[in-house]
């Protein structure tokens, strides 16, 4: 079974287990090993799902601006997470490929695998809730055609990227390219780079 056939299906597990209640304070339940590459693709995809209801929550035009205020807090702590976890995926790459030698020819990648594998997790949340738009019964049926063509798109879309990731995956592993991996320093969560913090 190929990477991105795997990560698809932990993906979707993960997104149907949190719509068995739909409640952005469920607790997780991931059901992987927590040292395999399983766990942490379970793990993306359920801090994806959480913060997907979280956007939707916070553009209530009738929002209490305190509740909106630490709504945006916690979306601002689940992006950390989500970068943290981005990062221990390229870890598991690193050491997945580290004993393999780059040809000379060998070319470095616009962005890390498991810079992919985040857009892939969010391109399964679409799909789920474009998905949601085509079978509401509730809704125009121009509605239900718009959203089934880009429904349509999107599920190509999961399998162009689907092929570009195990397609990376296999240059990697042949030494055709290789990783080069920079941790995201995002100065504003940081109280000595923000200045608004370390003025204070």
């Amino acid at each position: 079974m190929s990477f991105t056939k795997k990560a698809n299906q932990i993906f979707n597990q993960a997104i149907r287990d949190y719509h068995l209640k739909d409640d952005v304070d469920t607790p997780i339940a991931n059901p992987y090993d927590r040292e395999s590459i399983d766990y942490s693709l379970y793990l993306k995809c359920w801090i994806d799902t959480i913060q997907w209801h979280l956007e939707d929550i916070i553009r209530d035009p009738h929002i209490d601006p305190t509740d909106a205020l630490a709504l945006k807090r916690r979306i601002d702590r689940s992006n950390q997470d989500r970068t943290d976890l981005v990062e221990e995926i390229d870890s598991y790459f690193r050491k997945l490929y580290q004993e393999v030698s780059p040809l000379p020819e060998a070319r470095l990648n616009t962005e890390s695998p498991a810079w992919a594998v985040d857009r892939l997790s969010i391109l399964a949340l679409k799909i789920w809730h474009m998905q949601e738009q085509v079978d509401r019964i509730d809704a125009e049926p121009a509605h239900i055609q718009r959203c089934q063509a880009k429904l349509d798109v999107l599920k190509e879309q999961q399998v162009d990227l689907s092929t570009a990731i195990d397609q990376l995956l296999e240059d990697i592993e042949a030494g055709r390219k290789y990783m080069k991996v920079y941790r995201q320093m995002k100065m504003y969560n940081d109280p000595a780079t923000n200045p608004i913090l370390y003025k204070k």
